[in-house]
């Protein structure tokens, strides 16, 4: 930073560690007094950090960084340079070599494709780098909770923050603690994936969704139910064998998906009604005010 003559603040966030790490942060703060800390009292999870550091962050540019010595600080001049001259929102890092075992590259980059697909963000191949650049009204705009720290990019998109860039950065072997990546947080991934596509989409109009589906289910289920009878009927009047209608199989379909049907259109109902009564039902993105 001093290299490059940048005006500058470092936000750590200690998540509840136990290894000395607050200790270490006020050592450091005494020799550099633009060094700043944020202690949570036990472990959050990531989505928490960053949302914390975005809320303390002061400056123009937002740069973040996981603290396993993975991610190169020679990064930084041409991710602020691209967010300052590139005019872009969010630049997002892509380690094109990586140092991981196959257990977490293959999960990833299956991953990957899937937010890629769902997203529609068709130019990252690494949502889930912690090396990112923001500018300072992206950070400011969105929230980071749960296990969203993977869907930055996503959530900056549906936020209408729509210039994302990518830039292939150093990955360097892990030097100390290990992984903790998993299949259940690959399978938690894509079921936050839905759930971020969701509520994006549908957060303000979940009538959209369920009613449309609960309509569809019922109306199959009406006609189902109604070719059943006029079937009977027709074969009364014209004195041929007939089934009962509660006999036949089709029947009881046609009244499960005529009930999820029902209750689709309920649960979009109760939705709506939940949307309506949020306190953020009416707000939104606001580029520029003259």
């Amino acid at each position: 930073m001093d290299e490059n003559g940048f005006t500058y603040e470092i936000v750590l966030v200690d998540d509840g560690s136990n290894d000395g790490s607050w200790d270490m942060i006020n050592r450091l703060r005494l020799n550099n007094p633009f060094i700043k800390g944020v202690k949570f009292r036990r472990n959050y999870g990531k989505s928490a950090a960053l949302n914390t550091g975005f809320e303390k962050a002061q400056g123009e540019v937002i740069i973040t960084m996981d603290a396993d010595l993975q991610d190169s600080p020679d990064e930084i001049p041409e991710l602020y340079r691209r967010i300052t001259e590139e005019k872009y929102d969010l630049i997002s890092g892509w380690k094109a070599k990586r140092h991981d075992p196959l257990s977490k590259t293959i999960p990833t980059k299956v991953y990957n494709w899937a937010t890629r697909k769902m997203s529609g963000i068709n130019n990252l191949h690494d949502f889930n780098c912690g090396l990112k650049a923001y500018r300072k009204a992206v950070v400011k705009n969105i929230e980071v909770y749960g296990e969203m720290h993977r869907y930055v990019p996503v959530i900056a998109k549906w936020a209408g923050f729509t210039k994302i860039g990518e830039q292939v950065v150093e990955h360097r072997a892990r030097k100390y603690g290990t992984t903790k990546f998993g299949m259940s947080r690959f399978i938690n991934g894509l079921l936050d994936l839905m759930s971020i596509f969701f509520v994006g989409k549908f957060g303000k109009r979940p009538m959209h969704f369920f009613g449309v589906m609960g309509t569809l289910s019922f109306f199959a289920g009406t006609v189902i139910a109604i070719w059943l009878i006029t079937e009977k009927l027709y074969a009364i009047a014209h004195n041929q064998p007939y089934r009962d209608v509660t006999s036949n199989p089709l029947f009881y379909i046609a009244l499960v998906v005529i009930i999820i049907g029902s209750q689709l259109f309920l649960t979009g109902f109760v939705a709506e009604l939940v949307a309506r009564s949020a306190p953020e039902r009416n707000r939104y993105q606001i580029e520029d005010v003259i």
